[in-house]
């Protein structure tokens, strides 16, 4: 008998299958992680894709910021940040002309406990540290529209920089393609009207934003557009595994060093698999299933790819913790206000499509319209409530978990085990 792992919060749940679950174990591809991450980085900085080193980009006297990620994304800004803060002292920056900005989007605002887990305690007591601010005016800088009609804004203090640079991890994103790149700035330090219509319905349904799919991407040209207008120079971005190890690191010119990334993420991420499945386990760990806004990203990435991995029909199991249960920002309140309201997941899908939704309610039309052809089930939520608001199923434990799907089948059951769901990207070759 196979026992299967998947993660949960910092810890995994060991399950294995009934009988009438045939499963299939998919992982991201292997390569080696880099075994001295600082001079990896220090060597991407010394030889930047499609750029001169930041040393030679800054001068005494000139405003520097870098864009970093918050706490809902796994970029090792602790190893990334300080090096490009060492490239601006030998060109001569000073001190308090450095802005590090987190790129928060629409998410909470981030503590001081993690500002300094994302940066170093070091860091945060030596320079000035703020949150973008997507819903104060003042704060922002309107970038005008992409020819597709997006509106796009940055954040004033990242515009009005000499020197405006991002750090940030490509991997796979929903909507985007894939994540990193521009996007750290132009999302993660955008303006909220930005924000609402690059995840608005007329772009989730457009058939090329798609999860992996960057070429051809609505989305991705607002992002890129968006970072070329607010003179965005220099990037430092990663490539990680499922244990959180660094793969791959370049730094340089944002649109070539993202694509160069995105080649190498692509031999890591993407594994073919031969059909669709009747159900899917997927794992998301921390720091994503904090909440259930987050985690639920897994049932997208399932259900969006350009053939859903599981059929219509089939149920996907979600173990997640959800500590803080849908998500303390904006954002994540909207998605569960959304959910709870809603009379049935059809009715909801119609009406989003209609009227629109505000910024963070996206999650809740991705999840209506997954929530249409799945049947989703919340493993070990700390509120079983809010998974039941939300339109989906709770469950204590796997065992319950396999028992609600078994009952209501007769047939044996194709399973597919994804452990890092947010990290592989299944790609079916045929559809049975």
């Amino acid at each position: 008998m196979t026992v299967y792992r998947v993660p949960y919060s910092r810890t995994e749940i060991e399950f294995d299958l009934p009988p009438q679950m045939k499963g299939t174990l998919v992982t991201s591809k292997f390569i080696p992680p880099i075994e001295n991450v600082r001079e990896a980085i220090a060597a991407a900085l010394k030889n930047p894709v499609n750029s001169p080193p930041v040393r030679s980009l800054a001068k005494q006297g000139d405003r520097a910021c870098i864009v970093f990620t918050d706490i809902t994304r796994s970029s090792p800004d602790y190893l990334l940040v300080p090096p490009l803060l060492s490239e601006l002292k030998l060109a001569g920056v000073r001190d308090e002309d450095i802005t590090l900005l987190c790129g928060v989007g629409l998410h909470r605002p981030s503590t001081s406990k993690e500002k300094a887990a994302k940066l170093g305690q070091e860091v945060v007591d030596r320079y000035r540290v703020v949150d973008n601010e997507p819903q104060n005016p003042k704060e922002l800088v309107d970038l005008g529209t992409s020819e597709s009609g997006i509106p796009l804004s940055v954040n004033k203090t990242a515009y009005e920089a000499d020197l405006l640079m991002a750090t940030g991890i490509v991997e796979p994103h929903q909507i985007a393609g894939y994540s990193g790149g521009a996007k750290t700035l132009s999302v993660g330090a955008a303006g909220e009207a930005m924000i609402a219509y690059t995840h608005g319905p007329k772009m989730i349904d457009n058939p090329g934003t798609r999860l992996g799919q960057i070429e051809g991407n609505l989305v991705r040209d607002a992002i890129d557009e968006a970072a070329r207008r607010a003179r965005l120079r220099f990037i430092t971005n990663a490539i990680m595994n499922d244990n959180g190890q660094v793969l791959a690191v370049r730094s340089g010119e944002t649109g070539a060093t993202f694509r160069e990334l995105v080649t190498v993420a692509r031999s890591v991420y993407e594994v073919p698999v031969p059909q669709q499945y009747d159900v899917a386990i997927a794992g998301v760990g921390f720091p994503k299933d904090t909440n259930l806004y987050q985690a639920t990203r897994a049932v997208s990435y399932l259900c969006f790819a350009k053939t859903p991995v599981v059929r219509p029909g089939g149920t996907i199991i979600l173990p997640a913790q959800c500590e803080e249960g849908a998500g303390a920002g904006i954002g994540e309140q909207r998605f569960l206000e959304e959910m709870r309201k809603a009379k049935d997941v059809h009715s909801l899908v119609e009406k989003m499509r209609r009227t629109g939704y505000p910024p963070g309610a996206q999650r809740a039309y991705f999840m209506a319209r997954a929530l249409e052809q799945y049947e989703v089930i919340i493993v070990g939520s700390k509120d079983p409530s809010i998974i039941l608001d939300a339109k989906m199923v709770p469950a204590s434990d796997m065992k319950e978990a396999l028992q609600i799907v078994t009952k209501k089948s007769k047939k044996d059951l194709d399973t597919i085990v994804v452990p890092h769901a947010l990290l592989t990207l299944p790609i079916v070759q045929s559809s049975v």
